[in-house]
């Protein structure tokens, strides 16, 4: 999923209003902002597999260390201990932790059997990627919903406001369209050219900060 994570973040907002867009969206998208530095440095490995699923072209061949069930379940216990330590709230960190695990489930029922459960062995996933109509209109349903239950937590938006957040939601969908129905990377493209665009997914984060964050 791409904008089905995302839209746990805008949607967590409604049960934790104190937190920054900014701060979900990292957590709901923890894994894969740690997956592109994995990549990057060798540890784990990405390939191009036109026939890998109908939606992603994309062959996970090692990630145990970004996307495995046990790590999941290390950076939401670690995210979630930081965030309850730093705003004294043991619900805030427990909501955090949550959203940060949200990803591994949402991927479980997305990929094929490229979901590591530990660092080495058995590997899941429902598949979903292989019906593409199912898998995308469920995911820009799950992102509607997310967009409502973010609206909902911001009753007075300035219009500034409105046009920085639903400017980033144009973009998210823009580039998940052109994802999923833009022309396919090579087949030799290396793993760096794969992961290497990926880091931008820190501008999100930054853009979901702005958009959401408290002035005087």
């Amino acid at each position: 999923m791409f904008i089905g994570h995302f839209a746990v973040g805008l949607g967590a907002k409604k049960v934790a209003p104190e937190i920054n867009l900014g701060i979900f969206f990292i957590a709901c998208q923890l894994l894969d902002l740690i997956w592109p530095v994995l990549v990057l440095a060798g540890i784990e490995v990405v390939s191009v597999d036109h026939l890998a699923t109908k939606l992603t072209p994309l062959n996970f061949e090692h990630y145990p260390y970004s996307h495995s069930l046990l790590m999941t379940i290390v950076y939401s216990l670690v995210a979630g201990f930081f965030v309850g330590w730093v705003l004294k709230s043991k619900k805030l960190g427990v909501i955090v932790g949550m959203v940060t695990s949200s990803h591994w489930i949402l991927d479980f029922v997305t990929h094929r059997p490229d979901m590591p459960i530990l660092l080495s062995g058995q590997k899941v996933g429902l598949g979903l990627w292989n019906n593409l109509f199912l898998a995308v209109s469920i995911e820009l349903l799950i992102f509607s919903a997310g967009i409502y239950l973010y609206l909902k937590s911001k009753t007075n938006m300035s219009q500034s406001r409105k046009i920085g957040f639903w400017s980033l939601i144009i973009f998210l969908l823009v580039i998940y369209l052109a994802n999923v129905f833009g022309p396919k990377p090579p087949l030799d493209a290396p793993s760096a050219m794969i992961a290497g665009p990926a880091l931008a997914m820190w501008l999100i984060v930054l853009w979901g900060y702005l958009v959401d964050r408290k002035t005087s």
